[in-house]
């Protein structure tokens, strides 16, 4: 967790500021190329990375970063904190211009994640963990930061969230299982946690690969708001993992 008020608030200055930087991009023509595993990456991913490391590394200079695009930076002793930072979350959706992406930065400790900030740049939305481990929303126009709650299953069913761009087999037969499910909403990007947070939505099923930087700072906000994220199994999603590559995960509202 976040104690200090001013690192708080330069943390969120962070998200915010390269939020800008991505929004500048937005909608016009895109230098888009290609990484090793033909995701896309542009430059507008690129610059909001060394945007957020460089006032990471101002802030915490001793502690490791593990930044999307530049993964292979620092090393993570084995129990040492350290930041995950995906700079721009759904660039798929960004690149069709949907507007659903995001700005992930979260910090893991003890191979847990412990305090996270996700930031909607085309919506405004700031989703962050504050220092009393409280999970807080804030939108612009708003006279103040609201507290967010996961909420209990309502009776008529779950709604459940999955992946737009990376939907399973898996995934559909977990749904399957499910007692009731009162609706489906496809969502990019960590706003599936946040979904949940807001008490939106309920259960998160993901049978598919990710990164540890996909999923740090959403599941901090998510189990601020009294969710968890589990494995398939129950058991507790840790970090840290080789090469950063997540496994199957379930995120759950209250």
């Amino acid at each position: 967790m976040i104690h200090d008020q001013n690192t708080l608030d330069s943390l969120l200055r962070l998200a915010l500021e390269a939020g800008d930087i991505i929004m500048k991009l937005y909608g016009g023509t895109l230098d888009v190329s290609r990484k090793e595993d033909r995701s896309p990456v542009t430059e507008a991913d690129l610059a909001a990375n060394q945007y957020i490391v460089a006032g990471l590394r101002r802030l915490t200079p001793n502690t490791p970063i593990i930044a999307e695009e530049n993964v292979k930076q620092d090393i993570v002793e084995k129990g040492e904190a350290f930041w995950l930072v995906d700079p721009l979350d759904g660039t798929k959706s960004y690149i069709r211009g949907t507007g659903e992406f995001t700005v992930n930065i979260g910090r893991v400790e003890n191979g847990r994640t412990c305090w996270g900030v996700v930031y909607v740049p085309a919506k405004q939305e700031l989703y962050y963990v504050d220092r009393e481990g409280k999970a807080r929303f804030r939108v612009a126009g708003a006279t103040e930061d609201a507290v967010i709650q996961c909420r209990k299953t309502p009776q008529d069913g779950a709604v459940v969230v999955a992946s737009t761009s990376h939907r399973t087999p898996e995934t559909d037969a977990f749904i399957e299982t499910l007692p009731k499910v009162e609706r489906l909403v496809p969502a990019a990007s960590s706003m599936k946690f946040c979904l949940i947070a807001r008490a939106e939505a309920d259960i998160y099923p993901r049978f598919g690969p990710t990164m540890e930087w996909d999923t740090a700072a959403g599941q901090a906000v998510l189990e601020a708001a009294g969710g968890r994220v589990e494995t398939p199994e129950g058991n507790l999603f840790r970090y840290g993992k080789p090469d950063y590559r997540n496994g199957n995960f379930i995120a759950y509202g209250a």
